[in-house]
């Protein structure tokens, strides 16, 4: 069975589809999957960006020191349960959270809410670095969020314009895994048609 990383920014609405698809395919077929750190603000560095994305590159600096705070003391267990239990609030419910708020979700997941601390903590841009680096070795070059890698061969995507339904789900896994297992593939790829429909991953 292979072992699957996806490289995630909490920050953007395309992983947060792709996780979702990820893991209720991967429950069904008892594919093993590990949630790993990368980070948009640190590929994004020193480039000339609007507004819009110059906001959403704080906040994903933000947030990225406070999941490589919860992963550096409870590793991927923990980093899972605070992207879902936080990923669910900013794309699904589309919501600005306080550090309050953030605090009451550390807690809720069974997390120590002192772990707030970290999303002004500048000490803690160097390890975002090092786990942003990791999803860019993955693949080989640089790419955004997500990078799947199966068995250490990585790959920038599956992107995807919504959750697909179960069955859908566990086929595409399947296409996914041959692709990745197959050592003459590539690349294949279509432009992204508009932002992601964010929702709850089908039951």
């Amino acid at each position: 069975m292979p072992d699957v990383d996806l490289y995630l920014d909490p920050v953007c609405p395309f992983s947060w589809v792709t996780s979702r698809w990820l893991l209720d395919a991967a429950h069904t077929t008892h594919t093993p999957v590990t949630l790993r750190q990368m980070n948009l603000a640190v590929l994004n560095e020193g480039k000339d960006l609007q507004d819009k994305q110059k906001r959403m590159m704080e906040k994903s600096r933000r947030l990225g020191r406070l999941f490589a705070a919860v992963a550096g003391k409870h590793g991927p267990d923990g980093f899972a349960r605070l992207y879902d239990a936080l990923g669910t609030r900013i794309h699904v419910q589309d919501e600005e959270m306080t550090a309050g708020e953030i605090e009451e979700i550390l807690g809720a997941c069974g997390l120590e809410e002192s772990l707030c601390e970290a999303l002004e903590d500048s000490g803690l841009d160097e390890e975002v670095e090092r786990a942003h680096q990791a999803s860019q070795d993955a693949l080989g070059g640089s790419a955004g969020s997500p990078i799947i890698a199966v068995d250490g061969r990585g790959f920038h995507g599956p992107v995807m314009t919504r959750i697909p339904g179960h069955e859908h789900g566990v086929r595409l896994l399947d296409a996914v895994l041959v692709a990745a297992q197959t050592p003459e593939f590539a690349t294949l790829q279509r432009p992204v048609q508009g932002p992601p429909t964010l929702e709850e991953a089908p039951r």
